[in-house]
């Protein structure tokens, strides 16, 4: 009985220890709840305010902190990486615990011929990813704590997936860090290319802020959100008619700074209403709900972890008290074209209810002639809607500008054909007065008005001429509707890229530098169309001051040096310019005959003059 009485007292002690040891624990534990995740959150106070418009903060926002409360408060420490992954019509993204960021984001409507090509797969198996170069020291929309060049949040937050409601689908990633708890907020609709990022930074009493020092001015930084490390589709640099380049809004116009290899810089202007990075057709675009709260842009094209260099904008944001804040951002992920920007312009075309904020300004332009290519791509559209095949409709609106310009290119070489006339004459007036300018200009002033010939005949025309090709230049080489659009097929599939009839695989020296692995047929067509106008034009009589030597580079040696720079050019492109020159070739025949008949006609005037005082000397 000793024994067994022992044995009861033993056992009863320890029970009432761990009693008391849970008790203690939990009160602890409950004590430290309440102390980091105060029952009214930002996301609530905003809602009870009436700040619930989708265009600010959508209802999908007022249980944020409620719901992540439940999350943050599970006593279960992170220890493994997991993934998540979101699905609308749009996109298909996956994320990561680390940090709550993105890991891939691929556009679901797209494919990366370029990528398949590359790794030897059916291109319908590569979308369009719009996260390249993710490494565990760079993700699309990570966090620093601080400054840009500190190392990204790598810490494993709690997740909550939220059931799909009005349409919304919603992941967010919490974090406590004792004084505050971080949460990142993703929220999609069904069927836009934007979708919303909150940043909330919920303290408890003893938060005293974030409030970080710069990097290299004296602003105050809290946090910093990057874009991703680069945009999609495939970039490969030496193709020089792709490019990449930051894009930064002020409230009035947009500016475009085109990036090169290897660069790290501060964006310094003032007034950034909304910045992101572009391509030649797909863009990523930030727009801040509260533009005040930018401190710092910067954006770098280095090299970190990977063959390919990053695209990719840093925003700092202003350091925070010990406030709670919620920032929210609306992030545009997709095309980079009018159809799917323009959406964004008016509330009643998007799920976000969402204007007001220039979008469409992030669209390729010529800037000075940008109503130029207003004009000539509202036109390029609707002979399209009547011949359905973006090839034929390009010949058509080459052939159509083609015979407004032939005015303007007849006018031209009729100021050539005037100023090859008089050019004697110029030159025997430049000899007698070449020490006396005053002179020289008064002499020949009078000669061109004399023999009508305006110097400025040849000159304008030929300058609306190039305002005009350029135009189209510009319009052609990014017109997103062309990727993918098909001409001919089994020989231009897609107008975005160069055409093929043969490729192959192994590296050739030299030839595959210049023309890479594969035969075109357009460059060709192109470069014979060249050689030809070249020669008609020497056959309407060379111009004035020409030498031999010019006239051979001008016919043949620019033509081959520029169908191997054009070799690789978007066919599209291509075949604007090969349509173009057998047009401009037609066009000089005909203004050679009639060069020809007047010069015949000057010829027998000039005959019969010389005849007539042959007679009188007689």
């Amino acid at each position: 009985m000793e024994v067994n009485k022992n044995s009861i007292i033993a056992i009863s002690l320890s029970a009432a220890v761990l009693i008391v040891y849970f008790c203690v624990q939990q009160f602890v534990f409950n004590k430290k709840k309440s102390a980091d995740i105060e029952p009214t959150t930002v996301a609530e106070q905003q809602v009870e305010s009436g700040a619930a418009d989708a265009a600010t903060t959508t209802a999908a926002d007022t249980n944020t902190a409620g719901e992540l409360k439940e999350a943050t408060d599970e006593p279960v420490e992170v220890l493994n990486e997991e993934i998540y992954t979101v699905e609308t019509n749009k996109f298909k993204v996956v994320f990561t615990n680390k940090g709550g960021d993105v890991k891939s984001f691929e556009l679901k409507e797209h494919t990366d011929s370029k990528k398949a090509k590359a790794e030897k797969k059916d291109k319908k198996d590569c979308l369009v990813q719009m996260a390249e170069n993710i490494s565990d020291y760079n993700r699309a929309f990570s966090l620093n704590l601080g400054p840009n060049t500190t190392s990204i949040v790598n810490d494993y937050f709690m997740v909550k997936e939220f059931p799909e409601e009005n349409g919304l689908k919603k992941i967010a990633f919490a974090k406590n860090y004792g004084t505050y708890t971080l949460v990142k907020q993703y929220t999609f609709t069904e069927d836009d290319y934007m979708f919303k990022l909150n940043v909330i930074v919920d303290g408890n009493e003893n938060f005293k802020g974030l409030d970080y020092a710069s990097s290299d001015s004296d602003a105050r930084i809290s946090y910093t959100l990057r874009t991703s490390p680069a945009i999609g589709p495939y970039f490969d640099k030496s193709d020089r008619y792709e490019s990449r380049e930051l894009i930064v809004h002020n409230g009035t116009k947009a500016k475009r700074i085109r990036l090169s290899d290897r660069q790290y810089k501060k964006y310094d202007k003032p007034s950034t209403t909304w910045l992101g990075m572009g391509g030649k057709y797909f863009c990523e675009l930030v727009v801040p709900e509260s533009a005040g709260v930018i401190q710092n842009i910067y954006y770098s094209t280095k090299k970190e972890n990977t063959a390919v260099s990053n695209s990719q904008a840093y925003i700092e944001r202003k350091a925070i008290g010990s406030e709670d804040i919620n920032d929210a951002y609306y992030i545009y992920v997709g095309p980079r074209s009018e159809k799917e920007l323009k959406k964004y312009s008016s509330a009643a075309t998007n799920g976000w209810k969402f204007e007001g904020y220039k979008l469409k300004d992030a669209l390729h332009t010529s800037t000075i002639l940008g109503w130029l290519e207003i004009a000539f791509k509202w036109m390029l559209q609707m002979i399209n809607k009547l011949v359905k095949n973006w090839g034929v409709s390009i010949i058509i609106m080459t052939i159509l500008i083609r015979l407004v310009l032939f005015p303007l290119t007849y006018k031209s070489s009729m100021g050539t054909l005037k100023m090859q006339e008089i050019q004697p004459k110029v030159q025997a007036i430049q000899n007698k007065y070449k020490d006396n300018p005053q002179k020289l200009q008064e002499e020949t002033a009078k000669l061109y008005q004399e023999s009508g010939y305006n110097p400025m005949s040849g000159c304008l025309p030929m300058i609306f001429q190039m305002m005009a090709l350029w135009a189209m230049f510009n319009l052609f080489n990014n017109y997103f509707e062309f990727r993918g659009a098909s001409f001919v097929p089994g020989w231009i599939d897609d107008l975005s890229v160069g055409d093929s009839v043969w490729s192959w695989n192994k590296e050739l020296p030299f030839i595959t530098g210049l023309t890479g692995n594969c035969i075109r047929i357009l460059p060709i067509i192109y470069l014979i169309s060249q050689l030809f106008y070249g020669k008609i034009t020497q056959m309407g009589g060379a111009a004035a001051g020409q030498t031999q030597a010019n006239m051979m580079l001008m016919t043949y040696g620019l033509p081959i040096i520029f169908s191997f720079m054009f070799y690789n050019a978007p066919s599209g492109l291509l075949l604007f310019w090969t349509i173009s020159n057998l047009l401009q070739m037609g066009q000089q025949i005909i203004i050679n005959k009639v060069v020809a008949k007047k010069k015949a006609e000057k010829g027998n005037t000039s005959n019969l003059k010389h005849f007539s005082k042959q007679g009188k000397r007689k």
